[in-house]
């Protein structure tokens, strides 16, 4: 699958945060984030209303500690597809 958007997910210990170069959504769940996609998308004005814009949220590994890496299987990766 090919994304329109690419952005880094992290969890800050209270949010999720989900932000590229022009976009940037939180929320307490991972549906509060995509709805916060949603509308910066359609703030942003880089996409035609109406279209469906892929976006993938990649997890970044860097937020945590080297030595809990090891135990990074329960972290994802995530395509979510949304209409402006």
């Amino acid at each position: 699958m090919k994304a329109d958007v690419e952005l880094s997910l992290i969890h800050d210990g209270e949010q999720w945060i989900a932000r590229g170069d022009a976009v940037t959504a939180r929320g307490e769940t991972l549906l509060e984030v995509d709805e916060g996609v949603t509308h910066a998308l359609r703030d942003s004005g880089a996409f035609p209303l109406g279209s469906s814009v892929t976006v993938f949220m990649g997890f970044d590994f860097d937020t945590i500690p080297t030595w809990l890496r090891q135990y990074h299987a329960h972290y994802f990766n995530r395509y979510i597809t949304v209409n402006l």
